[in-house]
């Protein structure tokens, strides 16, 4: 039988409960943004960075940024600015980690340098092995952004794509979409097999408006399926990126750039 305290007890919980979810607390107001959000999980000897916190030092090349993928990876697609080290030889990929030796080399030896650590997010173990790996080498100023790509996606950022990727994707993923971001001349004189052109000097500020929005409307985006890989690529990094900046404001989320000339493009990939 329930005792009229508990019953007392569970109602006052009930409507302190009601009221803390009905008026903002001032912890609530004070909440951070989701740019500004970790994981906090306990018992790490590492601590994390907020996708805030890896822009900021991406801008400013105050840390390492380290992606703790493989290769192949990290060469379809990866975090601008990022840098990739080959894995510790003789362990199975299931327990994927990247050579504390060659992280060493990148370093030149180094062991305060800052890094950050990224792999394929929350339930991905790569970046902690790798920092724990790290810590027993007598590095000492790890972090990790453990939120990965997934989240960098979700919340609006680009990722780069290489050489290797762009052949491997062109050869093994017929969903891939291709833009052209350079000019409807440059365009027809010869792209990439499949390539749509959405010319980048023609797109304007803003959401749903002008040539995006038309690339919306006659097919030219994948409106059907947003989680559709989208490559894009021009006559530079700067007109590649800019593209893709306004494709992934459109609420694309797998959209990667190629940063380099697009003429090394063309005279490579067959």
């Amino acid at each position: 039988m329930v005792s009229n305290w508990n019953i007392t007890t569970g109602r006052t919980v009930l409507v302190a409960l009601l009221l803390s979810l009905a008026v903002p607390s001032a912890a609530h107001a004070q909440a951070p943004r989701i740019d500004q959000a970790t994981l906090e999980e306990p018992g790490q000897k590492t601590r994390e960075v907020s996708t805030d916190d890896l822009k900021r030092t991406l801008a400013n090349r105050s840390a390492v940024v380290l992606d703790a993928r493989p290769y192949r990876e990290f060469a379809m697609s990866h975090v601008p600015g990022a840098q990739n080290v080959a894995p510790k030889p003789g362990i199975p990929i299931s327990m994927y980690v990247s050579d504390v030796k060659e992280v060493e080399r990148l370093v030149d030896g180094d062991k305060s340098k800052p890094l950050i650590l990224y792999c394929n997010g929350p339930f991905c173990g790569k970046s902690k092995r790798l920092s724990e790996e790290l810590l027993a080498a007598g590095f000492t100023n790890v972090r990790r952004y453990q939120l990965g790509i997934p989240v960098w996606r979700a919340l609006g950022g680009l990722t780069e794509i290489e050489l290797e990727g762009v052949q491997h994707v062109l050869q093994h993923d017929r969903t891939a979409v291709f833009l052209d971001a350079r000019s409807a001349e440059e365009f027809n004189a010869g792209t990439l097999p499949g390539a749509r052109n959405i010319p980048q000097s023609a797109v304007e500020p803003g959401k749903d408006v002008g040539e995006v929005r038309r690339a919306k409307d006659d097919g030219r985006l994948p409106m059907e399926d947003h989680n559709t890989r989208i490559i894009v690529f021009g006559r530079d990094a700067v007109q590649a990126r800019g593209l893709a900046e306004a494709i992934a404001r459109e609420a694309f989320h797998n959209v990667a750039y190629f940063a380099g000339h697009f003429d090394a493009l063309r005279t490579t990939v067959k």
